[in-house]
């Protein structure tokens, strides 16, 4: 296949040839991706690295001589330019990991192929692969490449404006009640930002959607609470949703908020997916800004696809507000991007300014 003269440069780095060539033939079945090496360990990842330009390492965690969580740091200190992703089995050692290495700077995980999955399966998969690591090399390259130099001034306070039924649904701001946040690639760093960056006895409850199978969410849920001092757990259908707490939505099931008897609770649903992922944000978007109307708050941070940009839009429409982070601090900017250039964002910002900006508009003062 002739590849373009602008592919997504891989190295793929597993023990076992099998993998590697498995991945190896999803790669280079893309005429925008290509394999420049591989190799069996991270040590001599790391020393084709110094010879090789690579946008993408596909990194496995269980290897000899050196294993993938020895030599992620290292490759994210020594290329800052080139994103790792991590090869992963979904198993609980696999999730648990993953979820490691997410920590140490990898930018986001591929499931690998399972020979005993059916072709269906492995189709679906092979999408799924080639899809994350362009996209995670498309924005790791123009991340890298210099912009040419503009006379005008540069923002990223705030977004284009809303279209102008929106501006009139949503003249006047409520104080939240509710904060919803969608997030994908890259996610787990940036929501533990701005979890972090709140202070413990932040009153909103937070509903969090973030694109990860089961097993994943729930070790995410344990990181959050965690890192951010709060009480965090993987939601459970039909539990009250309370002030101060961190709802996760589990993998395979969208997460929505209803009310009874003006008790707001948490519906897990197995509808559909929608853009291809579940859980996914819009529903639970869809479901908060009809509950909560203007006295919702939306955050969309780091991802890819489009996901949350017509939640967000529902958002608007009721009078409540949306925050997205911006590109520069995103793995990729799609998702709040998505929201942005559509005009529905009230601020886009840093992800280290999310926090602040939550509690700005809560009412709340920073420390």
């Amino acid at each position: 296949m002739t590849k373009a003269a602008d592919a997504i440069r891989v190295l793929l780095v597993d023990d076992s040839a099998v993998v590697r060539g498995a991945i190896g033939r999803i790669v280079d079945a893309a005429p925008d991706l290509t394999v420049v090496t591989t190799a069996p360990n991270g040590q001599v990842a790391l020393d084709a690295l110094k010879h090789v330009a690579v946008d993408v390492v596909v990194l496995d965690i269980e290897m000899p001589v050196m294993d993938g969580l020895t030599a992620l740091p290292l490759i994210v200190a020594r290329h800052p330019a080139t994103r790792v992703v991590i090869a992963s089995s979904l198993t609980q050692r696999g999730a648990e990991v993953t979820m490691q290495a997410l920590a140490l700077g990898a930018a986001d995980y591929i499931a690998k192929p399972a020979a005993r999955s059916g072709a269906g399966a492995l189709q679906s998969l092979a999408v799924e692969i080639a899809s994350k690591i362009r996209a995670i090399g498309r924005a790791a390259r123009a991340r890298a490449t210099p912009r040419p130099p503009t006379t005008a001034p540069v923002t990223t306070a705030s977004a284009p404006r809303p279209p102008r039924e929106l501006l009139a649904a949503s003249s006047e701001e409520s104080v939240p009640r509710m904060l919803a946040i969608a997030a994908s690639t890259g996610g787990p760093n940036a929501l533990a930002e701005v979890l972090s960056g709140l202070p413990a006895d932040f009153p909103l409850p937070i509903l969090i959607t973030q694109h990860m199978p089961p097993l994943f969410t729930s070790l995410l849920a344990q990181r959050l609470e965690r890192d951010a001092g709060r009480p965090c757990h993987e939601a459970r259908d039909g539990e009250p949703v309370l002030a101060g707490h961190a709802y996760v939505a589990p993998g395979n099931f969208h997460m929505l908020v209803l009310s009874q008897e003006r008790q707001p609770f948490i519906r897990l649903q197995q509808t559909p997916p929608e853009h291809f992922c579940r859980p996914a944000a819009d529903p639970m978007l869809r479901s908060v800004a009809a509950l909560y109307g203007p006295s919702t708050l939306a955050v969309v941070l780091t991802g890819m696809g489009e996901d949350g940009r017509l939640g967000c839009q529902e958002v608007r429409a009721r009078g409540g507000q949306v925050l997205v982070q911006d590109e520069a601090s995103s793995v990729v900017w799609g998702m709040p991007g998505a929201v942005a250039n559509a005009g529905l964002a009230h601020s886009v910002l840093p992800v280290q300014a999310i926090a602040g900006a939550i509690l700005s508009r809560c009412g709340a003062t920073v420390g």
